[in-house]
């Protein structure tokens, strides 16, 4: 009986690149095959700090690193407009549904929740609110993430069968991911997907998320009757629209 060992690829792959020089640091490369791929095609992480490149299958390292090069300068002006990386940590403020929420470790057991604390005044918005967070410090935003996870559920499994029923159709399955191309999608089997960092912007943001996947429950494209529905149920659709254009990246920047 024989055994097969699994063997590093041809360092003539595309597949054998690892990294990307670049003004004096070596950024992460993850280099996807795709059988349907007919060109090279290259992403930013939400971090700013590592490269995805599509590319035919088979495709040779050369071609391919030298995409890379042409595209240097289009890689560092992303970087640069890339937020910088913001980690939950006690005591930093953290927006949820919009408001800014003080994060407070406490050590123990609990459940994570938000409390409103008179005892301490914002200028802008009256009393603090806090977001109550337990156990084990390393494990903070993780915990945070979660819960962030669970009011984003709640909030658009409410909002999209209020929009469904409004424009007379019915979602399958509603599900949170955590995308970095899209804010949510629909599949041509009625299933719902969202980004669960939405939860992050203000309430008429997340509003509009559901009444545009919603509204592809009805005409999946973007056509002229596609946006009359959304406006039939987010009349003010294309101001979110555009905050969402805007400050999408900042959505992105926290990291749990």
């Amino acid at each position: 009986m024989g055994f097969f060992r699994r063997t590093a690829p041809p360092v003539d792959r595309a597949s054998a690149i690892t990294s990307f020089h670049l003004d004096g640091e070596h950024l992460p490369v993850l280099v996807r095959e795709n059988d349907r791929a007919k060109r090279f095609t290259l992403r930013l992480d939400k971090t700013g700090a590592g490269l995805t490149i599509t590319v035919p299958s088979g495709a040779r390292r050369g071609p391919v690193e030298t995409f890379l090069s042409r595209h240097a300068g289009w890689i560092a002006t992303q970087r640069v407009k890339r937020p910088p990386a913001l980690t939950p940590a006690d005591g930093a403020l953290i927006p949820i549904r919009g408001v800014p929420h003080r994060i407070r470790h406490q050590i123990g057991r609990g459940t994570t929740h938000v409390r409103q604390d008179a005892g301490h005044v914002r200028q802008d918005a009256g009393a603090e609110m806090r977001l109550h967070v337990f156990g084990d410090a390393a494990h903070l935003g993780r915990r945070v993430g979660d819960y962030l996870k669970r009011q984003a559920k709640l909030d658009l499994e409410r909002l999209s069968l209020s929009h469904a029923a409004s424009l007379g159709v019915k979602p399958n399955r509603i599900v949170m991911r955590d995308t970095s191309s899209r804010w949510g999608s629909c599949s041509s089997t009625g299933t719902l997907s969202y980004s669960w960092r939405i939860v992050i912007a203000p309430p008429e943001i997340i509003d509009y998320l559901a009444a545009h996947e919603v509204a592809h429950l009805r005409e999946m494209n973007h056509g002229p009757g596609f946006w009359a529905l959304v406006e039939r149920v987010c009349p003010d659709y294309n101001a979110h629209r555009q905050w969402l254009k805007q400050h999408g990246k900042s959505l992105h920047a926290w990291q749990f």
